[in-house]
């Protein structure tokens, strides 16, 4: 695994350490003890998919009350997604700032998140999936999320009309 520093503090993507031989690759796509001494959040506790149907979905602006510290890193198994993270620390040198990319199936980066900051993707393919760990077991009462064309983020999606569920789209917009 080989670890590079985001704009946004905190936010670590993580590119694939890739073995070549005539057959393809073989990479570690997560380790605790690696990831721990980047200064990660480990153990991974909980592992999600999120598959999604057609191209543009958006999901997202997804974050989580202070009083449980999610954190999650994120990758593409399959299609492609823009993703974009959102600085909702207050007292961060980036506030509200925000951090975009393309993940993919092909490269298979993830991206770390950390807690205090909103995370949100929408699809670039039809049946992309996506792959989440967490060191934290799923807590529904602690989830919340921000619109995701608040302008106070600024956040140039490919697709200005994206597929949404109503939560999402009932999200307001930050502070909320």
């Amino acid at each position: 695994m080989r670890f590079h520093r985001t704009s946004l503090p905190g936010v670590i993507q993580i590119d694939l350490d890739r073995q070549v031989d005539d057959r393809g690759y073989f990479a570690r796509a997560w380790c605790d003890r690696e990831a721990a001494a980047e200064g990660l959040r480990t153990p991974m506790v909980q592992d999600s998919i999120a598959f999604s149907e057609a191209k543009g979905t958006l999901r997202g602006l997804h974050y989580h009350a202070v009083e449980f510290p999610q954190v999650r890193v994120i990758r593409c198994m399959a299609g492609a997604a823009f993703v974009v993270v959102a600085d909702l620390r207050s007292q961060s040198s980036t506030f509200l700032r925000t951090f975009d990319t393309t993940l993919d199936a092909l490269k298979q980066a993830a991206l770390y998140v950390p807690h205090g900051l909103a995370l949100g993707y929408q699809t670039l393919e039809d049946r992309t999936m996506m792959y989440y760990q967490m060191p934290e077991f799923y807590a529904p009462q602690f989830e919340r999320g921000v619109r995701w064309n608040d302008p106070a983020f600024a956040i140039a999606w490919p697709d200005i009309h994206p597929t949404l569920n109503a939560r999402d789209a009932g999200y307001p917009d930050f502070p909320c």
